[in-house]
């Protein structure tokens, strides 16, 4: 699908109103999640300029909302011509999970052995707002080079600072496997929730 095709997809879900097109007002998960929806459709480029239009807010609002996505889905590139999703890997999902220590390298394992490659590792804070560290695990060997660096230090996993609670965005060559680790995921326990974009949560400032 082009950039004319996705915008048409847009433009389908636009309100009319007195013969003019109204786009309806989204909160910024929901705007984030239709900017990867149009990317994802779009085997073009997308213009920052095409979005901001579609969506009824201004360029500095689809910039900012481009770098909130990034944290979840580095695949997205900004070229020339406009916004692509990297071709490699351009099936994404979302996983919030949750499980002890001991089952971090069970989760992980799941992931790749089923395709998948664990993009990175986040949790939402509400006072250190969201936190986000890329992990880039594609096999076993990475697995067991991340839980040897893990248990040779004094340091905790991240998901510890919120009771257990993170995100791994996780990529795939297909939807299929995708649902197949969302499975996984869930018959081990671990899930929570699948395929959402979570908000953004920026640190409180103490000193306002």
């Amino acid at each position: 699908m082009g950039p004319r095709k996705a915008e048409a997809r847009m433009t389908a879900i636009l309100l009319k109103n007195g013969g003019s097109l109204a786009v309806p007002k989204l909160k910024a998960a929901e705007r984030r999640n239709q900017i990867y929806e149009i990317l994802s459709a779009s085997k073009e480029p997308v213009k920052g300029s095409d979005l901001a239009r579609q969506l009824g807010v201004s360029r500095q609002v689809i910039v900012t909302d481009i770098a909130m996505l990034r944290n979840r889905f580095p695949g997205i590139l900004s070229t020339n011509s406009g916004y692509t999703l990297n071709g490699a890997l351009a099936h994404t999902r979302v996983f919030k999970v949750n499980h002890d220590d001991d089952s971090t390298e069970d989760e992980l394992s799941g992931i790749v052995d089923l395709g998948g490659v664990v993009v990175n590792v986040f949790v939402e804070h509400k006072v250190y707002g969201t936190i986000t560290v890329p992990l880039d695990i594609r096999s076993k060997r990475d697995v067991a080079n991340f839980i040897r660096d893990m248990k040779s230090g004094v340091s905790t996993p991240l998901k510890n600072i919120t009771q257990g609670y993170h995100y791994h965005t996780v990529e795939a060559r297909s939807e299929q496997i995708l649902d197949e680790i969302e499975e996984m995921l869930d018959q081990r326990g671990y899930l929570i929730e699948a395929g959402l974009t979570p908000e953004v949560y920026s640190p409180k400032n103490y000193g306002v």
